[in-house]
């Protein structure tokens, strides 16, 4: 019998909601799921590296890639790019792999415009005021970035009823479980 091709999972979240956290968790838990390493022409944080965190391209080379096609969707994101290389997805679900996608709301929607077969989650934070305090705590933003940050949330947030799932990220292991078991229920669903 010839293997299953992989499914394409999105995780959409505000931008301090632990999106990242949840998928490195599912990713030490479940060896199927591969993630899709975004492009991005923002500046790398502490401890972030080229081509493991996402791939740092200068504006010139988000250009010339989004011109070629290279990308499943693209989006600016308080003035950065961000971009999920379609190559790499493609590749990835000829090989049995799930690819889980961590983007925002724009992608997502694009995303689901395209035609792919795909399943969305939106990982809600707990609250505004558990929102700022995650973004305050992380120290990689300023006054006016986190400002920035907590009006896209809240614009975000109104676009849950767009997904297919919601799981609230109040106890990250119950988030992690949660989001795990959605993924696991999809490779038994009927097509």
């Amino acid at each position: 019998m010839k293997k299953p091709p992989g499914q394409l999972f999105v995780l959409s979240a505000p931008s301090g909601s632990g999106k990242t956290t949840v998928l490195e968790a599912i990713l030490q838990k479940d060896r199927r799921c591969v993630r899709s390493i975004s492009a991005t022409t923002r500046q790398p944080r502490r401890g972030e590296r080229n081509g493991r965190d996402y791939f740092f391209l200068s504006d010139r080379q988000f250009r010339q890639a989004r011109r070629r096609g290279a990308f499943l969707e693209c989006a600016r994101i308080l003035r950065s790019w961000y971009g999920t290389p379609r190559a790499a997805v493609a590749g990835a679900l000829r090989k049995g792999r799930d690819v889980l996608l961590g983007v925002d709301v724009q992608g997502a929607a694009r995303i689901q415009r395209s035609g792919l077969p795909v399943t969305t989650i939106f990982l809600l934070p707990p609250g505004l005021a558990a929102l700022k305090r995650r973004l305050k705590g992380r120290g990689t933003e300023t006054a006016d970035q986190i400002r920035s940050r907590l009006a896209l949330a809240h614009r975000e947030l109104k676009q849950v009823r767009q997904y297919d799932y919601a799981v609230v990220n109040d106890r990250l292991e119950e988030a992690i479980g949660a989001v795990h078991a959605i993924i696991k229920a999809q490779r038994y669903r009927v097509r």
